[in-house]
């Protein structure tokens, strides 16, 4: 299979981003399953660390995925390969810091309030709306002659 979005250096960021963000999830998952089987009381003793892990598991993976299809779809979005650049960059750099802030803000947390490392969230958030933003308006404009 010769796919040429694969080899798109303007897309390989994100295709570098997905990848790893479901190789770190996916087991992420699988770790807290044993945790929660074990009765491990660091994670079972916070009810605010294990919905945070999860939601780092589960934001880790959908973005990863997101990552892959921008990378599938990257050429349709955004013919220019400098806009695409920059939109797979963004789209990375949200995709990452999202779950780290779930994971970093369940590490050392108080039962009342999550770790300093959740303000990473709403950052990755805005970056990501941003991106996405700007994705749709490049979707939408007309392709250049």
């Amino acid at each position: 299979m010769n796919d040429p979005s694969v080899h798109d250096p303007s897309t390989r960021v994100a295709l570098r981003t997905g990848w790893l963000l479901l190789a770190f999830s996916l087991p992420l998952g699988l770790t807290l399953e044993a945790l929660h089987a074990l009765k491990v009381p660091v994670y079972l003793g916070s009810a605010m660390r294990r919905e945070l892990w999860t939601l780092a598991h589960a934001h880790g993976n959908l973005l990863g995925i997101l990552c892959l299809l921008f990378v599938a779809l990257g050429a349709r979005v955004a013919a220019d390969p400098v806009g695409r650049r920059r939109l797979a960059r963004s789209l990375s750099l949200g995709a990452v810091l999202m779950p780290l802030g779930f994971l970093l803000g369940g590490v050392l947390n108080s039962e009342g309030d999550p770790s300093p490392g959740i303000v990473l969230v709403p950052i990755g958030g805005l970056v990501l709306l941003v991106t996405l933003f700007a994705a749709a308006r490049a979707a939408f404009a007309e392709p250049k002659s």
